[in-house]
């Protein structure tokens, strides 16, 4: 596939999970899950495609998905995640903003100082990036819904627009 379809697909993807949350959205396991596994997987296949990574490149790789990571829980933990009608809602704020570009400063940084010591630019693959940091977000909002003692929201019915505000079918 070409280089530019997986850059607009992650652009996409990345696009509506954060106008869903900046809106708020019912907080449900798969909602909450599914992009960061499909964005880590997609960047594990990526990786794989590239030949002739040595120990130094794998160090550095591990490195930056666990600064993803840490930033992504980071940023997880400035998520408001309340009840409404019942169930756990989650809502970015203008924190979570603030520690998306602090982590992409750092990882960038990162990325540079990883380039100087001789990591190939291709051996960083973005869709691993973005989905080890959604994945430490998922991970810190799923920790709060459990522990909350409010349900988390049950699937949505049926195919609705990502966009969409209204998940009751009213």
């Amino acid at each position: 596939m070409n280089n530019w379809v997986h850059v607009a697909l992650i652009a996409a993807v990345v696009v509506v999970v954060v106008v869903r949350r900046l809106r708020g959205e019912p907080l449900n396991a798969r909602d909450l899950f599914a992009p960061p596994v499909v964005l880590t997987g997609l960047g594990l296949w990526a990786l794989s495609q590239r030949h002739g990574l040595g120990v130094g490149d794998c160090v550095w790789i591990g490195a930056g998905a666990a600064l993803g990571v840490a930033f992504g829980a980071l940023r997880g933990a400035t998520i408001r995640v309340y009840e409404r009608e019942g169930v756990l809602w989650q809502r970015y704020t203008g924190r979570t903003f603030l520690v998306a570009a602090l982590s992409l400063a750092v990882m960038a940084g990162f990325a540079v100082l990883a380039e100087h010591s001789g990591l190939a630019a291709d051996a960083r693959p973005v869709q691993l990036s973005i989905g080890v940091g959604f994945l430490g977000e998922a991970l810190v909002v799923g920790y709060r819904g459990l522990t909350s003692g409010t349900p988390f929201a049950p699937e949505r019915q049926g195919w609705k627009s990502p966009l969409g505000s209204d998940r009751s079918g009213r």
